[in-house]
């Protein structure tokens, strides 16, 4: 994998925002890199998706650990809450996707997972439209990606048709939140064209009637995709609801997703794979014999109040709102560094199928939410 250039658009961002992307860029800041790209080998891509597609099974059988010993209590998640994500377990609530951030160690050219974005990971609709219509408008049809997202995206739907409990999938997250908002919308241009029914409705328009959870037009809610992270939901004043929800309505991603999007699932699957080479080593709470570590707040997001360390000592820490919920301690992994940055893979699982991948490229060794999106080419 390496960095090449090209010679980009001077109307790049007018091109993009008519494909509806309107956050390319962040103040004075580019988000989106049109000049340059990541250039991989098919090899790698191959890689890539066996370790995605080993990863999720790995995953899976993770989830099975905690909830049959009932170990709750390192992912701090609510009483209240457990027996919502069991029942969702046991009768395989209907899940869409996850996006894996990986680290590429150039020297032993071994991935090694960061961490899985297993609940609300966005940057979908770069992945699958943005990067592909990007390739092919510099260099034509002929060109390839490891890109089959927006396939992948509709099939799935069509999957999870025969399971959706009503006759309309409701899809929603907080107003005026624009990433958000068009990742959400993509989602459900996919499941539109999967042939479902749909309704946007913003959080705070749910409403209770007493049994059910219902929309701003009084219809029962049976179904839902959320953009809005488990963790955020079970803090709202309409949580304690969802488990006393005389239908069980459907909430996609499902409750047992609060495992997996957890950082102590990383210190799990290290106990339950010792030494995988997927893996880095991780533990809860402590670095026990790390000496080279990054401290991670279990619910941190994009990057927030991540501490590394080498020989014990702090040399780069990010600021935030996390961490009264608990930390792991996580094997520094050695990222991929080209001179404008540093690299993480994120590589996308939909419907039980690794189909994608994203480049987040950063100034620093954390990634964080002014990480920048690199397209791809398979050449």
């Amino acid at each position: 994998m390496k960095i090449k250039h090209i010679s980009a658009d001077s109307h790049w961002q007018e091109r993009l925002e008519k494909t509806g992307f309107g956050y390319h860029t962040d103040g004075d800041q580019t988000y989106w890199v049109e000049n340059y790209y990541y250039s991989i080998s098919p090899a790698l891509a191959d890689e890539i998706a066996e370790a995605t597609n080993t990863l999720w099974n790995m995953c899976l059988k993770a989830v099975d650990h905690v909830i049959s010993n009932r170990l709750y209590h390192h992912f701090h998640i609510p009483i209240f809450m457990h027996e919502h994500i069991e029942q969702g377990w046991e009768n395989d609530a209907p899940s869409i996707y996850g996006r894996f951030d990986f680290a590429y160690d150039d020297i032993k050219k071994q991935l090694k997972v960061l961490e899985f974005n297993a609940d609300t990971p966005t940057s979908l609709f770069e992945t699958g439209v943005i990067q592909w219509h990007w390739m092919q408008h510099y260099f034509g049809k002929k060109a390839d990606q490891f890109n089959s997202v927006h396939d992948r995206l509709i099939a799935t739907w069509k999957e999870l048709k025969p399971y959706l409990k009503g006759h309309t999938l409701h899809f929603t997250c907080l107003r005026e939140t624009l990433e958000d908002l068009t990742n959400l919308e993509y989602l459900r241009d996919c499941a539109i064209q999967a042939g479902i029914k749909t309704k946007l409705i913003y959080l705070d328009d749910l409403g209770w009637n007493g049994l059910n959870f219902v929309d701003l037009e009084e219809e029962t809610i049976t179904d839902i995709f959320k953009l809005y992270p488990w963790e955020w939901m079970t803090q709202e004043a309409f949580a304690l609801h969802i488990p006393n929800d005389v239908d069980q309505a459907n909430w996609i991603e499902p409750s047992w997703k609060m495992i997996l999007s957890n950082k102590a699932i990383l210190a799990i699957l290290w106990e339950l794979f010792p030494n995988h080479p997927l893996l880095l080593e991780t533990y809860i709470d402590e670095p026990k014999n790390l000496v080279n570590y990054v401290k991670k707040p279990l619910l941190s997001r994009e990057g927030a109040n991540v501490t590394l360390y080498i020989n014990g000592k702090i040399i780069e820490a990010t600021p935030g709102d996390y961490g009264e919920e608990g930390y792991i301690c996580q094997e520094l992994a050695s990222l991929h560094k080209e001179h404008s940055g540093y690299s993480i893979i994120g590589s996308w699982i939909i419907g039980q199928e690794a189909c994608g991948i994203t480049f987040r490229e950063s100034d620093r060794m954390i990634t964080t939410d002014k990480s920048r999106f690199v397209p791809h080419i398979i050449e």
